[in-house]
């Protein structure tokens, strides 16, 4: 046993998996000026002619409670920096937008390496934080100095249909601080005008990978064709796989006495969701097909109907592509053709609105439109061919999410990762201990 402890401590061995490890780094990362950093790995474990933890003393063989203490955050901060960048990342569900596959309260993870780590746009940035740094309002917590271009590495798979994916919100590119995430920019200024909210608000940009992270469902793939149609969705004409938790909003009309609330959370149906209006005695609530079919079983219910948003006139500046020229609706839309990495299409005055903010903003070009002419980096052009693979995301709360049917198209440069199991859920309506969700914990997501 003392053999083999001392083998483990030999600091050949040590270099030698450690070079190892850090070799196939770099082929996975595809940067080999990389390796320009081996001699390091040399001189740290063998040659030792560099003291490269400079807060202890070499030879020391007792080390202080605060050495110990600094070795440890020091390991630990490198490690999990480097977990999350590559493997793995913590994210919480915040929204109902995802009701009933993902509840509000729950933690889970989600994999990077499923579809592929995508490496950091800004990566001089503080740890663990996201865009803002702890404890202030607005203050950065990264740097540009360094900007680098997208660029994802190999991963196990490719995004598929029906996979429940974290990304970076698309219209994240411009926020007003005021809001953060609660309230879209481009949203507010079809409101109030861009004028206004720049004289009133304060407003920042942020890259791709500091913009808010969103969770949906990946209901589209680049190349498919997609339709709503009285709110079932179609891919390639063929409705969507079944999702055992899908929602949608139904109006519930009683005999005017309310609902017993006990048999409420039964349907696990939250109380933020419980929207009751006693003169007509009326409810609209989200209910899945499950909690559909038991509510009409209840004595006090004369009907359930579901909700669906038929007003598309109300609609042009709240549903993508936000034209005229669309009539959509959360409910009725489409059809709407998902772009493709190398594809070409015929680009006319149409169809414009549909892939405008695409070549504009994600593929940075210069687009305009001048007597009737499309325009490309100052060229007449009639067709457009794609340099990203675009994705169509929509949350299961079907009439509670803001989804790509309000902002359009995810890019494959925004996509963070999949979601892949719940390890701990809290039920935000309960006190502890009962506020635990005991049948969420360490669920996988389907």
């Amino acid at each position: 046993m003392e053999k083999i402890k001392a083998f483990l401590k030999n600091r050949y061995f040590l270099f030698a998996i450690s070079t190892s490890i850090f070799i196939l780094w770099v082929i996975w990362i595809g940067n080999y000026w990389l390796l320009l950093g081996l001699p390091i790995f040399i001189d740290y474990h063998i040659t030792r002619k560099v003291n490269w933890t400079p807060w202890k003393k070499r030879g020391q063989k007792k080390r202080s409670a605060m050495v110990e203490w600094v070795d440890a955050i020091i390991f630990a901060v490198i490690a999990a920096t480097l977990i999350r960048m590559f493997f793995i990342e913590a994210y919480t569900i915040p929204t109902s937008s995802m009701e009933k596959s993902m509840l509000v309260g729950d933690y889970l993870f989600v994999s990077k390496v499923s579809f592929g780590p995508k490496l950091p746009n800004t990566p001089i940035s503080f740890p663990f934080a996201h865009h803002t740094l702890p404890f202030t309002k607005d203050t950065k917590s990264y740097v540009e100095w360094i900007k680098k271009p997208y660029k994802r590495l190999a991963g196990f798979g490719d995004i598929k249909r029906n996979d429940v994916v974290v990304f970076n919100y698309p219209e994240g590119d411009t926020v007003i601080v005021q809001f953060q995430s609660n309230r879209s920019y481009y949203s507010v200024v079809k409101e109030i005008g861009r004028e206004r909210v720049w004289r009133e608000y304060d407003v920042i940009a942020r890259p791709v990978d500091k913009r808010e992270n969103y969770i949906k469902r990946c209901v589209a793939i680049a190349g498919d064709t997609l339709v709503v149609k009285h709110g079932q969705l179609y891919i390639n004409g063929e409705k969507q796989e079944l999702v055992e938790e899908l929602q949608y909003t139904y109006i519930i009309r009683t005999n005017g006495t309310p609902i017993n609330s006990k048999l409420l959370d039964n349907l696990n149906i939250a109380k933020a969701d419980r929207f009751f209006n006693p003169a007509g005695g009326i409810y609209e609530m989200p209910l899945t097909t499950d909690a559909y079919d038991k509510i009409r079983q209840f004595n006090n219910i004369h009907s359930v109907l579901k909700y669906e948003n038929t007003n598309s006139a109300m609609m042009t500046n709240a549903i993508f592509p936000h034209s005229t020229k669309f009539a959509w609706t959360e409910d009725n839309f489409g059809p709407l053709w998902i772009p493709k990495k190398g594809e070409t299409i015929e680009l006319t005055l149409d169809n414009l609105p549909l892939y405008e903010r695409i070549i504009d903003v994600y593929e940075e070009n210069s687009l305009s439109v001048s007597d009737s002419t499309i325009l490309i980096n100052n060229e007449a052009v009639s067709s457009y061919t794609f340099k990203m693979d675009y994705y169509f995301m929509m949350g299961d709360n079907r009439h509670n999410s803001a989804d790509s049917r309000f902002w359009g198209f995810v890019p494959e440069d925004h996509v963070v990762g999949k979601a892949s199991f719940v390890w701990l859920s809290l039920d935000k309506d309960k006190r502890f201990p009962a506020n635990i969700r005991w049948d969420r914990v360490l669920k996988g997501i389907k």
